[in-house]
């Protein structure tokens, strides 16, 4: 944030999507998975290189010049955009001379008899069509002039784009793009950003959302592809291998043609979870690498940042109720038309190399030593906590579950979550991408920050402002706030995001960004202007329905402070367990805590929440993350370094049976080269960041949503019963937390919690003729272990 000083006298604060002189620089590709990919398609200087927006289209980017094509300069620019590639015209032949599809219909044997050819074309006219070049164009033209109505601006990084181009001209290496899904324009909006951008039509799977026969057919002509019909309806293997074959062929070939695919890893209404019509994509793609019918796939990661999600704000239990429709698709583009959705930014990741991934993957996961176990240490099985060294062979999310799957699902599955967990890449820039004050334009210089170790992000999304200042009114101000203090908290909150890497999708004056989001927000505001103090009163409305929009808002804010929200509940619930035994004057900032304690808490709350709600990347150890939060929490100034003045603490929770055994060599700070000195043992106390009151409150409530739903569906084990389909365990699980809750439930938090609970062992999958039941498990038909597990997770939650 810098001062300006008017001609007028008058001081005018103005924010930069800088940090001092530099452009964060994030969105690198894993460096342990992929280290060669690491200073592939990357360049450290992008010379005069801003952001352009793609939805105001003028006669210069036509070939045409006068006042005739001033007027028509959208349809003049559609028209030039070429189409690089399609498939090719004998793919139905080449399908039935597939090896794998002969087998496959081989092994139907007389189901099939002699129509096997028919039933071939039959699966692949579900899965696509021929491109319509005359539709292509029309929609897109359409789709032009509704973007340039919805939104202010569409931004682009050039220097992404650039990127992106130069990998795409890979010899025989096609693109495939991995995009989180926040709503049901994303398809559209993407496919126009390729196409205009000069990357060709791309292929866009459609999910789970249901679709009228017409719709089908009109997205099939315009790039759309389905799964076939007998793999649409289960989320396990189908009996029938037919459908599968064709699918995989019909893969191989669109990557032969180097069409660019587009894969969205997430439904809309249940973010942060790798869908299974995802799985079902990204299994051909990597068996085609596998198989040698390519070289390598680029795979590139892509985020979307809205201001305003396009029925974000929806009901999950109204979205996908019905089967969308070509008048429904019509009727909701008339009513985003009424609304200020502000802006939206586009980041293109950096391309990593899938035939690395797969050579540099961890082998299969053989599952968790029993003294790793949480379970175990909640219920008192096993004396003693998790031994902060010892973590080594767990990885976040890597579970009795997981260590059952093949290695080829498994390969899947950590493609899908380290494409999801990837932080949007941004060049240095030269201008901010989305100005609210037209006016203001400073071009700097740009110097690379190094990269972090450990990226905390969900997706490669910019973060927007009606974020941040959502952020602050549910976690820190809902009983409401003066316009001057939430402008002072929204250039901290900034700052703090850009310290951590991370790139906003914003630029301008501090009130005008501000100002801007409070009217995106207005219909959950109720604004009261003081004329005594000269300032205004922001006040949100007090209702389940406000919570939920400003949590759904705000959902880009946790991977950024994910870390150090783990480390701020770890340090509330080592608060919790001393604070009783201790005198009532007793100040937070007094106790001392031991990096073995700190380290235990954190360890036990990232066994608890899987890795993709945190944004965590599942190659990392567990041990390698808790140690990582600890620093983080002294980088940021929660904690400080203390010289402990004995051999005890005032705060040491901490079993003594297992701090004789160290898994690991821990370092020695000290000067001394005696050997008969003990290890040195760091500890910390409570500190108070300047100019970031109250941060441990904010990080806490960061998780509390989270960490509530847990325990919601704790309380729940012992009101439903049992056994019962996963299914009709989740709606019901949404109604008791609808009903008990003060706000409104989330889906994605509640089969985060069934995930959770199964690979605790609190849940069981067990077979049956109709299909899988959840059984609960034996030990939790006992109340008191019920309340011991709620209790566990009661400690880290902030009221």
């Amino acid at each position: 944030m810098r001062t300006w000083l008017c001609v007028g006298g008058q001081r005018v604060e103005v924010v930069l999507p800088f940090l001092g002189r530099c452009h964060p620089d994030s969105g690198r590709c894993c460096q342990t998975c992929t280290p060669m990919s690491w200073d592939g398609f990357y360049s450290e200087r992008f010379p005069s290189l801003g952001f352009r927006d793609i939805s105001r289209v003028t006669e210069k980017d036509t070939r045409f010049r006068g006042w005739l094509a001033r007027r028509v300069c959208g349809l003049l620019a559609v028209c030039s955009w070429r189409i690089p590639a399609d498939t090719p015209g004998d793919l139905p032949a080449r399908l039935c001379h597939s090896r794998r599809v002969q087998d496959a219909a081989a092994a139907r044997g007389p189901a099939l008899g002699g129509g096997w050819k028919e039933k071939i074309l039959e699966l692949l006219g579900d899965i696509q069509a021929p491109l319509s070049l005359l539709m292509l164009r029309i929609c897109h033209w359409a789709l032009l002039k509704l973007l340039s109505r919805l939104f202010l601006s569409v931004q682009l990084h050039r220097g992404q784009l650039e990127t992106v181009l130069r990998a795409a001209s890979t010899p025989r290496v096609p693109l495939v793009f991995l995009s989180a899904h926040k709503s049901q324009l994303d398809g559209p909006l993407l496919s126009f950003v390729l196409f205009s951008q000069g990357l060709g039509v791309p292929r866009v799977t459609v999910g789970a959302q249901g679709c009228s026969p017409r719709l089908r057919s009109l997205l099939r002509r315009l790039g759309g592809v389905f799964l076939p019909a007998g793999m649409e309806q289960t989320q396990s293997e189908p009996e029938d291998a037919l459908p599968g074959a064709v699918l995989a062929a019909y893969v191989e070939e669109v990557l032969r043609s180097r069409q660019p695919l587009l894969i969205f890893l997430e439904e809309p209404a249940v973010p942060l979870h790798l869908s299974a019509s995802a799985r079902r994509w990204l299994a051909p793609v990597q068996g085609a690498v596998r198989a040698g019918a390519v070289p390598d796939v680029l795979l590139v990661p892509v985020g979307i940042g809205y201001d305003v999600v396009p029925g974000g704000s929806q009901p999950e239990a109204a979205r996908g109720a019905q089967p969308l429709s070509i008048g429904a698709c019509l009727w909701a583009a008339l009513r985003a038309l009424r609304r200020n959705l502000g802006c939206v930014r586009v980041d293109f990741a950096q391309p990593f190399s899938l035939q690395e991934f797969l050579a540099k993957s961890p082998g299969r996961c053989a599952g968790k030593p029993e003294e790793l176990l949480l379970l175990p240490s909640i219920l008192g099985t096993w004396p003693g906590h998790l031994d902060a060294g010892n973590t080594g062979l767990g990885a976040p999310g890597s579970t009795k579950a997981t260590s059952l799957e093949a290695p080829e699902e498994e390969l899947v599955t950590n493609l899908g979550l380290h494409s999801l967990s990837g932080e949007g890449w941004q060049g240095p820039s030269s201008a901010g991408p989305c100005r609210v004050t037209p006016w203001l334009c400073c071009s700097l210089p740009s110097i690379p920050l190094p990269p972090p170790s450990f990226p905390d992000s969900v997706s490669c999304s910019a973060v927007m402002s009606v974020g941040i200042t959502s952020a602050l009114l549910l976690h820190k101000y809902r009983e409401g706030v003066f316009l001057s203090r939430l402008m002072q908290d929204f250039a901290w909150l900034l700052e703090e995001i850009l310290l951590r890497q991370r790139d906003v999708g914003f630029s301008g004056q501090l009130r005008a960004l501000v100002q801007h989001s409070l009217i995106l927000l207005r219909a959950r505001l109720h604004l009261y202007h003081l004329s005594p103090l000269g300032d205004v009163l922001v006040v949100p409305e007090a209702s389940a329905r406000t919570w939920m929009e400003l949590g759904h808002h705000s959902a880009a804010i946790l991977p950024v402070f994910a870390s150090e929200a783990v480390g701020a509940c770890a340090i509330r619930a080592l608060l919790a367990e001393v604070m009783p035994f201790l005198e009532p004057t007793t100040q937070a900032s007094s106790i001392i805590f031991s990096q073995d304690e700190l380290h235990c808490k954190t360890l036990e709350l990232l066994q608890l929440l899987p890795p993709n709600v945190l944004g965590l990347r599942p190659c990392q150890p567990l041990g390698c993350w808790s140690e990582d939060i600890v620093d983080k929490l002294v980088l940021c100034g929660l904690l400080e370094p203390e010289e402990p003045e004995g051999e005890h603490w005032v705060c040491d929770t901490a079993p003594r049976a297992f701090s004789r055994r160290q898994a690991q060599p821990t370092m020695d700070f000290s000067d001394s080269d005696s050997e008969d000195e003990g290890p040195l043992r760091r500890c910390f106390k409570l500190g108070e960041p300047q100019g970031s009151p109250r941060l441990l409150l904010f990080l806490c409530r960061l998780l509390s949503p989270v960490l509530g739903t847990y325990a919601g569906a704790v309380a729940f084990l012992g009101q439903t019963r049992w056994p019962q389909p996963e299914a009709a365990y989740v709606e019901e699980l949404l109604q008791f937390l609808a009903k008990e809750g003060s706000e409104l439930p989330n889906r994605s938090l509640a089969l985060s919690s069934l995930q959770t609970f199964k690979e605790m062992g609190v849940l069981e999958e067990v077979g049956a003729p109709p299909g899988p039941l959840l059984h609960l498990a034996q030990p939790f038909h006992s109340s008191a272990n019920r309340e011991r597990l709620e209790a566990f997770i009661q400690q880290f939650i902030q009221p």
